[in-house]
């Protein structure tokens, strides 16, 4: 079984998010604590992948079209760290 670490940072963003993305999110930590990270890439809906440039070696998953999970996987301790669960900002900065 996969052991999921929250930072605080995690904690503040979840108590602000929507209802049915706390749901989403815990959905997604039973699949991952009982059938590991890999087991989301199986699984079309969390779409989940690899990040590239400054989010190296971090992995992302939609929790829904605008919702994601970032979190970096530590197999030698067998658990899954996640960094933040946010809305996705598709407005162009700059």
């Amino acid at each position: 079984m996969w052991q999921i670490l929250e930072n605080k940072k995690v904690k503040k963003q979840l108590g602000k998010c929507p209802k049915r993305i706390l749901k989403e999110y815990e959905t997604w930590k039973v699949v991952v604590s009982l059938s590991g990270p890999n087991a989301l890439r199986k699984m079309p809906g969390y779409n989940d992948h690899a990040l590239k440039g400054e989010w190296k070696g971090v992995r992302t998953s939609y929790l829904n079209d605008q919702w994601r999970v970032f979190y970096y996987i530590d197999k030698k301790k067998i658990t899954v760290n996640v960094l933040e669960v946010n809305p996705h900002d598709y407005r162009k900065k700059g």
